[in-house]
């Protein structure tokens, strides 16, 4: 082993000492086992039908990340208009899977979530804070030493545990919310590199996200010693490499971070740590590595493909500059996972949804959300779904309305042109308004302009458009009302009626038997 490996290795270990104990009793600890939560999404699927049914070999979970109802009603419009259809009539990929539910994403202490405290809802089946990543609600948020044991373990360690392959993609920054809480435990979502976390975080011991990303296999080696099969995730894909690079010594002009430059103040290069770690793994920076990529002998791959989140699905470009789609990041990780025969655990994230909605831009959260329903359509087309359980929902939604009466067939991005009329309908105010706008947001014009803006001779339908608003804020926020989970394959029929979001958890539990399976690596009944 070489001295970088060797340095790589004691670093982790130590880092993994300073953020939990280990669990050796159970792969779930008792405290996480008695929360309240987890206790009640526990019985939840107790009262559920006991349908027979196979046990999933594979997981992959879709998270349309801020992809609400009215998200999805308007992108499948706009998907079927783009097919040259009214739109209504249309089905996404997922519209066609044949279980649907509702799920409730409060949390702990909000009303309205963010996505750290609902996705680690999702992945431990525990309910916690805003703000919050791989925690459990007695914390206090941006506290590391609060955050000291109350860790939660993720349905992707579990799956580690067990001995399955596991991967991460998405189109936001891999430290990200979302994807961060598949394998990071923090107090604060925002500590995404060290550059972002306050000196007193890191003298107490906590880690930043990145650097968990990239000592995940040993860290988590820590806390199950006796566990023979843990070999770290094999599958990371996206963006999000300034939290992975050094801060060099003179930036562009134009501070942009470049493939080698990051913001790291602490002199560490983790791609070089885990390139040390994994001398067999490939890491990528660009979709020409990407597409010459063999699924088939690689065995590992770490692929950060821009500085931070990767572009919008609608702006990437046909270039040498483009990078991957979803759905090919898709296709590639499901490959490259498939070669482990004890099975899988896959999450695939439509990052950029939710900040298209927040920068006011329909057009680019609607095309995200098209882009996700292919990644979606990839799987399906790709696994096989008798012993791979496929589940697609949204940690939260966004504050976008359908609203006015435009007849049917009316352009979704347009103004409403109600039935029976050729003209764009009017408002009280004598201007036209259009389908879609936001309760609350950046203002269609300027951000500082009150009063509404007059749409005679504007194209609403063009990428650059921002719908209008009705209460004026920096940014569009989420919404709290309940989202959809879909799903197919074995288990999947457990994901129908109204239930908590942590329940989710339990459902991947119960199909795949992770915990139980995770035990039994530990040598314990």
């Amino acid at each position: 082993m070489t001295p970088k490996a060797v340095a790589f290795l004691a670093v982790m270990a130590a880092n993994a000492a300073a953020n939990s104990a280990p669990h050796e009793a159970t792969a779930v600890p008792q405290y996480q086992q008695s929360n309240p939560w987890y206790e009640d999404g526990v019985n939840h699927l107790k009262r559920k039908p006991a349908l027979p049914t196979a046990v999933a070999k594979n997981i992959i979970l879709f998270v349309g990340d801020g992809m609400g109802v009215s998200t999805v009603t308007a992108a499948r419009i706009l998907a079927g208009q783009l097919a040259g259809q009214s739109g209504e009539e249309y089905n996404l990929s997922f519209d066609l899977l044949p279980y649907t539910g509702l799920v409730k994403t409060y949390n702990v202490d909000a009303q309205t979530p963010d996505s750290a405290g609902t996705m680690t809802a999702i992945m431990s089946g525990v309910k916690t804070l805003a703000g919050v990543l791989g925690v459990d609600e007695n914390v206090t948020r941006g506290d590391c030493a609060s955050s000291i044991g109350h860790t939660v373990v993720s349905a992707l360690e579990l799956a580690e545990i067990a001995g399955k392959a596991t991967g991460i993609v998405s189109t936001a920054r891999v430290t990200h919310a979302t994807p961060a809480a598949t394998y990071a435990k923090s107090p604060e979502r925002h500590w995404e590199g060290i550059s972002g976390m306050p000196k007193k975080a890191i003298n107490a011991g906590c880690v930043d996200i990145a650097a968990q990303l990239i000592g995940f296999e040993s860290a988590l080696q820590a806390r199950y010693p006796s566990a023979t099969t843990i070999n770290g995730i094999e599958v990371v894909m996206g963006g999000g490499r300034q939290h992975f690079f050094p801060t060099p010594s003179v930036l562009n002009r134009f501070g942009i971070v470049r493939s080698g430059r990051g913001l790291r103040t602490d002199g560490r290069n983790l791609v070089a740590e885990w390139q040390a770690h994994y001398p067999q793994g490939q890491y990528l920076s660009d979709r020409a590595g990407f597409e010459a990529l063999d699924t088939e002998s690689t065995q590992r791959v770490l692929a950060l493909f821009s500085a931070s989140h990767m572009r919008y699905d609608a702006d990437r470009g046909q270039g040498k500059d483009a990078e991957p789609t979803l759905s090919a990041m898709t296709h590639t990780a499901i490959n490259i996972l498939n070669n482990q025969p004890a099975g899988y655990f896959l999450m695939v994230e439509g990052g950029r949804i939710d900040h298209g909605h927040h920068a006011g831009s329909a057009y680019h959260a609607l095309t995200d959300t098209i882009a996700f329903a292919k990644a979606v359509q990839t799987a399906l087309d790709l696994v096989n779904l008798e012993d791979t359980l496929i589940l697609v929902t949204a940690d939260h939604s966004h504050v976008l309305t359908i609203s006015g009466y435009p007849k049917r067939g009316n352009p979704i991005l347009g103004k409403v042109v109600s039935v029976g009329s050729k003209y764009p309908a009017l408002a009280l105010d004598g201007l036209p308004y259009t389908t879609l706008h936001y309760a609350n947001g950046r203002h269609a014009s300027t951000s500082d302009t009150p009063g509404r803006v007059d749409l005679s001779q504007v194209d609403t339908e063009k990428p650059s458009y921002h719908q209008s608003v009705q209460i004026p804020l920096y940014a569009e926020t989420h919404g709290g009302e309940d989202v959809v989970i879909y799903g197919q394959g074995p288990g999947a029929h457990w994901a129908s009626g109204t239930q908590e979001q942590n329940s989710i958890f339990h459902l991947m539990n119960a199909a795949a038997k992770l915990v139980e399976k995770a035990n039994k690596t530990l040598n314990r009944p």
